[in-house]
């Protein structure tokens, strides 16, 4: 169902993901709200290359082993001018093990990603398609991961909403 009164509550911080992700201030002023669909929130911004538009949830329950853990979210992104289409990412809210991977689990199907910093990304086109096709057809996502301490956290994300929000940044960066 989509919700297009008023943003979700993490809006204001996905502006703050979004400096963290590209390329500074100028990147926040233009961030554009498509729309609000249950559990994921649509958004578009322009930069040099193009139109770039993703989708954000944070998770409904997450592991606080971390006294100043920072936010936490699970992306898809859209980047027409790069061929870039449909690209998974974890921002962790901790710096992640070196050389650790973050597993996702979704209907009892298992996918792997790999670390850097406090993000992890699919390896690769293939692995993107399939996660989103899961995330699309899933009501639930877990995403374990390793921290740079060695705590292990399990954050669970609703699907609720996912497609639509898929549909809704696809058709935005004109792309299938």
């Amino acid at each position: 169902m989509e919700n297009t009164s008023h943003p979700s509550p993490f809006f204001a911080a996905l502006i703050l993901v979004s400096l963290m992700l590209g390329s500074g201030p100028a990147r926040a002023a233009n961030q554009e709200l498509i729309a609000g669909y249950t559990d994921w929130d649509a958004l578009a911004y322009d930069e040099k290359s193009g139109k770039v538009c993703y989708m954000a949830s944070s998770p409904q329950k997450f592991d606080d082993k971390y006294s100043e853990r920072r936010n936490i979210y699970f992306l898809v992104t859209n980047r027409k001018a790069e061929k870039s289409i449909g690209v998974v990412s974890v921002i962790a809210g901790y710096v992640y093990k070196k050389e650790s991977s973050v597993k996702l689990k979704i209907s009892g199907k298992e996918f792997e990603l790999f670390t850097n910093d406090d993000k992890a990304w699919a390896f690769d086109e293939k692995g993107d398609k399939d996660v989103v096709k899961a995330m699309k057809r899933g009501q639930k996502m877990v995403v374990t991961g390793t921290s740079a301490s060695d705590a292990t956290t399990a954050d669970t994300y609703s699907l609720a909403g996912f497609s639509a929000a898929y549909d809704a940044i696809g058709k935005a960066c004109d792309v299938k």
